[in-house]
């Protein structure tokens, strides 16, 4: 089978082979230089920064995207690494060099941005449930330590911007088919005018899951508006979210994974471990030029419920976010050099109402009342946990790029923030004590930099930076002796990394990006399960770890072909780590492969496109003792398409297979687990088709 279909690949790419006959003629174009925002300033190009930068413009490189998982969309980046549980109540581990691999459910450790409006909480994690994908046209990554720049949880930044709206209308609907009863169907508009613009999509998507017990049915949208007044810049920003059904299929061991890959857990099928979710947020923001700089002033709100029978408790939470910021910028000439001096302070709450029951899913067929599940018509048993969680979040910083003539820049900056902890109980009866509680983590934050433009279109750069990263209220609430409150014992991880790297581009023809670094990180927060949990997890502190690593990726055009590529190397190790008697010293961190590589090959014609992609990864280590292995993997992926005109519109077809090979693999490892629960299966080989009508809102 694996023989067959590679013969059919390199048949096709037979047939394509004469768009490498076209004329190189653009490949020693002048390019412009590539801006970005993320830094925080108005724009600066990515040649002058001296970060680790990449821009990724996602449905353009790599077309025919399905717009379902932010895996696809954070494709081709050096050093971000985004593994899909392949379970459709967790989001994707999102991490950049390191920070985030922790993460059990949604993104710690990275900040991100949609259209520069936070979506991470104030607690420093991010849901990624509610992001519409449909009408994102560029990514703007910032691949290292940023808590200078943006505060807690910024061990990187990921900002996806939505695609310039078209001049005057373009509107398009899709719908897509699948294995495993795949369905998706979208409606995306989006024009501009000479005052103003709009932008916005909704897709409602369903699936039974390429697993047993993963089923999906989920609504999102996303709108976008902008117009001047009196030369003010005004936006607003609206996501939505109605994900009724979403089946928790769990981790399985060694032996379950070996059997079958398409199993669920059994204990997550018996408790009938799902989530149901409900999000709105909604920004404004408002940005006025000031002589030669600008100003900008943002606020935005959201609201989110979620129902969560776990394996171990039903959770239940109301959430209410807000959040502010303000940020001046000027351009200033001081004694032969020129300045880029930004100031800026931003502003975060958040408002959880928590509550837990014991879970009494799988006690119903036994017909046997107890006192934690008292009733026999119903799941969830008697209140374990009643507490409203109240986190507040303060930030200030100021920031100077220097230009020294017109090769050499420097940066400094440094940022205070203060996050503050709340816990006020609200089961307080008999014996139960008030568990209520407050707790106050605080940062100084300072970056140093430097950039030199060895030519035109090639620069060296290198930096010093620091990162700061508190536990969530969730980490902070788990204690692993059962009691409740806050956690006084865990403390927030602090990082320090210098990097250096190199950057640029001839013409067209390619471009590249090459980085390495050595981080140091004090009290790295790190995940646990004790026996007993059923899969809970728990959070302490390992004493210091260190990070090096080295990442490159770039692009290269010849004709109608473009090949794409990114390697990560990551050797990360616990330098000093005991917990009781024992001693991890010197072991590898789990759950990071040594060895990472993305490639894909692009072919575009007048009549269509084919894009090939191909991932590996090498083996992870399973726990802290390092006393197991996860092995690696190479996965393909091919998708084609073409698009025919049709009065004044288009219609396009396009279809493709993810794991062309079928390979049966782990893409995501849950650490430490206790019960030997430690991978998360990736998707077997499935095979998906969309239809669309209307024109592209994003460039291609």
């Amino acid at each position: 089978m694996i023989d067959a279909c590679r013969n059919r690949l390199f048949a096709l790419f037979l047939c394509l082979s004469p768009v490498i006959l076209k004329a190189q003629q653009d490949s020693a174009a002048r390019l412009d230089p590539v801006i970005v925002t993320v830094t925080r300033d108005k724009g600066q190009s990515v040649l002058r920064s001296p970060f680790a930068l990449s821009v990724v413009h996602p449905d353009s490189a790599r077309p025919g995207q399905k717009h379902t998982s932010i895996d696809e969309t954070l494709a081709m980046v050096p050093g971000l690494s985004v593994t899909n549980r392949n379970n459709p109540s967790q989001d994707p581990r999102l991490s950049i060099r390191g920070f985030g691999s922790r993460s059990a459910f949604g993104v710690r450790g990275v900040r991100v941005l949609r259209d520069g409006m936070p979506l991470t909480l104030a607690d420093g994690q991010t849901p990624l449930d509610y992001l519409s994908l449909e009408s994102v046209g560029r990514v703007e990554v910032m691949r290292g330590a940023a808590s200078a720049l943006y505060g807690n949880a910024s061990g990187g930044v990921i900002d996806l911007q939505s695609a310039s709206p078209p001049f005057p209308f373009a509107g398009k609907i899709t719908q897509l088919l699948g294995d495993s009863r795949f369905a998706r169907s979208a409606v995306a508009a989006a024009g501009s005018g000479t005052r103003g613009f709009y932008q916005g999509d909704a897709a409602f998507s369903r699936s039974d899951g390429t697993r047993a017990h993963s089923r999906q049915r989920a609504t999102t949208g996303f709108g976008r508006t902008g117009v001047a007044v009196a030369g003010t810049n005004l936006a607003l920003t609206v996501l939505v979210l109605s994900n009724p059904l979403a089946e928790n299929p769990g981790p399985l061991t060694v032996g379950e994974i070996r059997l079958d890959p398409a199993a669920a857990d059994a204990l997550s099928v018996r408790r009938n471990a799902r989530k149901a979710a409900k999000q709105i947020q909604v920004g404004l923001s408002a940005t006025r030029t000031l002589g030669t700089g600008e100003a900008q002033l943002a606020v935005f709100e959201g609201a989110r419920s979620l129902d969560n029978p776990l394996t171990f408790a039903i959770v239940e939470i109301g959430r209410h976010t807000y959040g502010a910021s303000a940020r001046l910028l000027q351009n200033v000439s001081a004694i032969g050099t020129r300045h880029r001096l930004v100031i800026g302070t931003d502003l975060q709450s958040q408002n959880d109402l928590r509550r837990n029951y014991a879970t009494c899913a799988d006690t119903v067929p036994l017909k046997l009342p107890t006192a934690r599940c008292p009733s026999l018509a119903s799941e969830r048993g008697i209140v374990t946990l009643d507490q409203r969680e109240l986190v507040s979040s303060a930030g200030a910083y100021i920031s100077d790029d220097i230009a020294i003539g017109a090769k050499l820049g420097l940066t400094a900056g440094v940022r205070a923030d203060d996050v503050r902890f709340e816990v006020q109980d609200r089961l307080i009866a008999g014996s139960n004590p008030d568990d209520s509680g407050k707790r106050s983590l605080a940062a100084v934050s300072p970056v140093v930099g430097a950039v030199l433009q060895i030519a035109p279109s090639h620069s060296v750069y290198a930096n010093v930076a620091s990162a700061f990263e508190t536990p969530t209220a969730t980490e902070l609430g788990n204690h692993p002796d059962g009691s409740a409150g806050i956690n006084q014992e865990l403390n927030p991880q602090r990082s320090t990394t210098g990097e250096m790297g190199v950057k640029g581009f001839f013409g067209a023809l390619l471009n590249y990006d090459i980085a390495a670094y050595s981080a140091r990180v004090r009290d790295e927060l790190v995940p646990f399960e004790i026996p007993g949990s059923n899969g809970r997890r728990y959070f302490r502190n390992a004493g210091r770890t260190r990070r090096r690593g080295a990442e490159a990726g770039g692009q290269l055009n010849i004709g109608l072909l473009s090949f794409m590529g990114a390697y990560t190397f990551s050797a990360f190790h616990f330098d000093t780590y005991r917990t009781g008697a024992l001693v991890y010293d010197g072991n590898a961190i789990p759950g990071v492969p040594r060895n990472r590589w993305q490639a894909a090959v692009r072919a575009n014609s007048a009549r269509g496109f084919v894009v090939v992609e191909s991932e590996g990864a090498g083996r992870v280590f399973l726990d802290d003792a390092n006393s197991g292995s996860g092995p690696g993997y190479v996965t393909s992926n091919i998708r084609t398409g073409s698009s025919v005109a049709l009065w004044r519109s288009r219609v396009s077809v396009s279809g493709g297979i993810q794991n062309v090979f079928d390979r049966h693999y782990a893409a995501s490892i849950a650490v430490n687990a206790a019960r030997g629960k430690f991978f998360e299966p990736a998707s077997t080989r499935t095979a998906f088709v969309s239809v669309s009508l209307g024109s592209s809102l994003i460039p291609q």
